[in-house]
């Protein structure tokens, strides 16, 4: 089995996810007292946010390559960024590394392919919906987005930020997010693309008819399929 290297904290209500879910995969692949080798470096989630807000990405982009050398440096066989927003410099993390990134979005797309979607709604940060690298994977594999309209936009994003990386999740919020995803609904969305670690934490398939992209599971399952490849095949 492989080992895989955790970039967290980011924030760490959403990391916690990531590792029940690459345990419970690695468990219901082998069984027994199975769980996966995993090892962990956990950002102060402020000190990242403050870079975002500033519009820093050169320095965050510095601090992920060297979470992502440490992990590398101290024996994972693959690393994870546990976050989507923070995949706007996988292309510089994965350059210092000799060890695979398994990219976020490129899981998400092939879940979306695999079903046959064309057209997808995503909800995420602002930075994840209104910059281009996350939207630009999913063109490569023959997908098109639409994002919400501005003041929608805001409504994910401080959902986000004030209230599910706290660990505060209200009814309202939930209702506000379905009205949202009702709204790319019409505009023509044959899914939606949870594209925030923390959404799954509040949106979940019982809450809308619409196909689902859950990305940390999406995610947590790449990286467990890497993990596994020798084990499996043997």
């Amino acid at each position: 089995m492989k080992t895989i290297g955790l970039i967290g904290g980011l924030s760490w209500e959403s990391t916690v996810d990531y590792y029940r879910l690459i345990n419970t995969l690695v468990k219901e692949e082998l069984g027994g007292l199975h769980s996966a080798k995993c090892q962990m470096y956990s950002f102060d989630f402020e000190e990242i946010v403050a870079l975002q807000k500033s519009g820093n990405w050169e320095k965050a982009t510095e601090l992920m390559v060297h979470a992502a050398k440490t992990l590398e440096n101290g024996g994972a066989d693959l690393v994870l960024i546990c976050t989507n927003t923070m995949h706007k410099m996988a292309p510089e993390v994965q350059e210092a590394l000799s060890v695979p990134l398994i990219h976020i979005a490129e899981a998400t797309a092939k879940s979306i392919t695999r079903k046959g979607l064309k057209k997808v709604g995503l909800l995420g940060t602002k930075f994840t919906m209104e910059h281009d690298f996350y939207k630009a994977i999913l063109e490569e594999h023959g997908i098109s987005t639409v994002i919400p309209e501005e003041a929608d936009r805001q409504i994910v994003h401080d959902v986000i930020f004030d209230e599910l990386c706290k660990g505060t999740f209200l009814p309202e919020s939930k209702e506000k997010y379905k009205v949202i995803i009702d709204k790319l609904t019409a505009m023509g969305a044959e899914g939606i693309i949870l594209g925030c670690t923390e959404i799954p934490l509040l949106i979940t398939e019982e809450d809308t008819d619409m196909p689902l992209f859950n990305t940390t599971y999406l995610h947590a399952k790449e990286a467990v399929k890497h993990a596994l490849e020798a084990v499996l095949i043997k």
